[in-house]
């Protein structure tokens, strides 16, 4: 369903609370099918996000060390993602 959604356990350096709230908001888009908030649905997205992301925190922090990393980066790993990210905040400031 999710195949988008990027490996966070058995990264080095661990992932970043960063990290783990963008792949909660990338479920949670995905199973709501929401892809712009609006007055109307934007406190039970948000709510959504962040009790994904604190289960998603604690089920990382339980498991096991991983014997091979993950296979592919997280998107804000990416140089070009960081690049993009950094574009749009200084053209809205």
């Amino acid at each position: 369903m999710c195949r988008n959604i990027t490996e966070l356990r058995g990264l080095e350096p661990a992932a970043t609370a960063e990290e783990i709230e963008a792949a909660a908001r990338q479920y949670v888009r995905k199973v709501s099918g929401i892809q712009k908030l609006s007055d109307a649905n934007r406190e039970p997205f948000e709510e959504a996000v962040a009790i994904v992301t604190e289960a998603t925190t604690k089920l990382l922090a339980a498991l096991p060390a991983r014997k091979q990393p993950p296979q592919t980066v997280p998107p804000l790993r990416r140089p070009e993602v960081r690049a993009r990210i950094a574009a749009k905040a200084a053209s809205s400031s």
